[in-house]
């Protein structure tokens, strides 16, 4: 047993409102979890994350068994002290960052041989290291170590899959933390056989909450949408489910609409330190020329502190002046702008007006989008 609680508070269509408990306080779903990879989320300070309205936010565990190291972040009280965030933390399994290292790991049955992106030393990463490291770091919720192959490579996809099932029930005997939620990540690529079969699978060993991998790797968008159709059929509709490593606007809208609780992605710091915002009617590179005296806000619907102080002719200017501030004001909108747009998707949940909602959506951000931010 963990200390992880699961409830729903309605349905509409396939889209789920729901709430799920850890020790660090309730996370009301759909929630889009903010990306702190190396135990701090880009230019932001905790108290900015829980201001802007963060519930979850996600650790890297690859990068922080290398630097400063998993048993030093025990010592010191884990990670919740130390990056000074008292609510709710997800930590990955490492294995993504692993497997993108291409020409610097060895993949085997029993686990993964990789060099350090940082100094080249060598590595083991097994189911059982990877749920040693996550429990040091003690988030509330850890992943199981997975395979995440090229999505439309079926020889590869297979070979994963086998190797993701086979570490799911290993990381399972190797939890002991009752205070930690264990997700099962389902792997199979394009193929609806493989996800299928990975689904069942992975539903069948009873994890509290399951994780679909393998997306938004480089197929298509429709590709995309075709397995999370699939997979809300197979799922278990008593567990929460993560899309991990996906936080477009436009990408929540369709995981909500196609039964997704959980999302994250560095696209929206990472879009902010590149001088582009996130508005409801598409996106604005903010170092355009037309700017320049634009004393408009990025959103005048927008009641986020940068929306609030601050106009698109200074930001333009922090931006190609290259001041940290703009990375930090960007940062604080766009994440509010994901954070407000999933607490609208859960009202519209509740009040049983997803459909609508969502083809309002569709209709102003494909409109509007600037296909230069």
């Amino acid at each position: 047993m963990t200390a992880f609680g699961w409830s729903l508070a309605g349905t509409d269509g396939r889209g789920r409102a729901g709430t799920f408990h850890t020790s660090h306080g309730d996370v009301c779903t759909p929630v889009f979890a903010p990306v702190g990879t190396q135990g701090t989320v880009k230019a932001l300070t905790p108290d900015q994350l829980e201001s802007l309205g963060a519930g979850l936010i996600l650790a890297n565990t690859y990068h922080l068994y290398l630097r400063p190291g998993h048993q030093v972040i025990a010592r010191l009280g884990g990670l919740h002290g130390f990056m000074g965030w008292n609510g709710p933390i997800l930590t990955d399994s490492g294995g993504y960052q692993v497997f993108s290292l291409a020409d610097r790991r060895d993949v085997d049955g029993d686990g993964v041989t990789f060099r350090s992106h940082l100094d080249g030393t060598e590595h083991r990463l097994t189911p059982e290291k990877a749920i040693a490291i996550q429990e040091d770091l003690g988030a509330d919720i850890i992943m199981a170590l997975d395979e995440c192959p090229v999505p439309n490579d079926r020889d590869a996809v297979e070979g994963a899959v086998i190797r993701t099932h086979n570490w799911a029930e290993r990381c399972l005997e190797a939890h002991t933390r009752t205070d930690q939620a264990l997700f099962g990540i389902v792997q199979g690529g394009i193929f609806p056989d493989l996800r299928t079969d990975s689904a069942e699978f992975i539903a069948g060993l009873d994890f509290p909450g399951n994780a679909i991998g393998g997306l938004s790797v480089g197929e298509s968008k429709p590709e995309t949408l075709a397995v999370l159709e699939l997979l809300d059929q197979t799922l278990p509709e008593d567990r929460p489910r993560y899309l991990m490593g996906v936080g477009s606007p436009e990408d929540l809208v369709e995981g909500v609409v196609r039964g997704v609780d959980i999302f994250d992605c560095v696209l929206p710091t990472r879009m902010a330190r590149n001088h582009a915002a996130l508005t409801r009617q598409g996106r604005l590179n903010l170092r355009r020329a037309e700017y320049i005296e634009d004393t408009r806000p990025i959103d005048p619907a927008c009641d986020c502190y940068t929306c609030l102080k601050f106009t698109r002719a200074y930001l333009r200017h922090l931006s190609v002046s290259g001041e940290m501030l703009a990375a930090t004001l960007l940062s604080i909108h766009n994440l509010h702008a994901l954070v407000h747009l999933m607490d609208d998707l859960r009202q519209a949940i509740l009040e049983l007006r997803l459909n609508a909602f969502a083809e309002e959506f569709r209709d102003g951000y494909q409109k509007h989008r600037d296909p230069e931010a």
